[in-house]
């Protein structure tokens, strides 16, 4: 069996990453026995660390990754590199919001059989109109840019193999904030054996977004300047 890294970024969900961290641990067991549920949680001003910690003896899959920046995409890129250095076959990535569904997680399993990575998208958005709008501006700009047509470029539901991840990361430096928007365009740019399967995506119900409206917008200014930058390289 495959071993499979689960890995979440985490910032300030002490509502959330207790019962988090019991949904997800489940899913380890449907790989192989060196698998493991990462979560980076440095930066976090609550007691995420605290209640992570405690939670270890219970769940001794559990690891947690402090030495990362605080943004949520350095955090995903500390991640996935750990996961490629620690012998990940498999590599998923969900955030620790609550949002996402464990039970939708063995077809992705499935699927990734008989491809290289799985990623979610969300027909339905339970984040918000203006959550939906952003994302559907981006995958626009990635079909101007780019020339790739996705369905969602950004969800937080992806299992990838280990072999494909390798080839891409080596291309975001350290604090790299959209890591998952241009590993979904390489994936369709490059036309690696990837498939799209809709997700559930629920509101949040505890805990509060660190990302708000003027941040969204200042992330999305600088992206357009790494987009160009990136795509100088394709």
């Amino acid at each position: 069996m495959s071993n499979l890294y689960v890995v979440m970024p985490a910032y300030n969900e002490a509502e959330n990453i207790e019962s988090v961290v019991r949904e997800w641990y489940p899913v380890l067991k449907l790989a192989g026995p060196d698998s493991r549920l990462v979560i980076a949680d440095s930066g976090s001003k609550d007691a995420t660390h605290e209640i992570l910690l405690s939670l270890k003896e219970e769940f001794p899959l559990l690891e947690t990754l402090d030495t990362a920046r605080p943004e949520h995409g350095p955090k995903l890129v500390a991640l996935y590199n750990y996961a490629i250095n620690n012998g990940a076959d498999l590599v998923f990535q969900t955030d620790s919001d609550g949002q996402t569904t464990p039970s939708e997680f063995p077809d992705f399993l499935e699927a990734i059989k008989d491809n290289d990575a799985v990623i979610g998208f969300r027909k339905v958005r339970g984040d918000g109109a203006s959550r939906a709008f952003v994302e559907k501006i981006v995958c626009l700009l990635l079909r101007v840019i780019f020339g790739v047509k996705v369905p969602d470029a950004n969800a937080p539901f992806r299992l990838m193999k280990t072999e494909l991840l390798k080839k891409y990361m080596g291309r975001f430096e350290a604090d790299y904030n959209l890591p998952n928007i241009m590993l979904t365009t390489f994936f369709a740019h490059y036309k690696e054996k990837v498939a799209f399967m809709e997700i559930t995506f629920k509101p949040r119900t505890k805990g509060t977004s660190s990302l708000n409206v003027k941040k969204i917008t200042l992330i999305g200014i600088k992206a357009l300047k790494d987009f160009r930058n990136f795509k100088k390289g394709l």
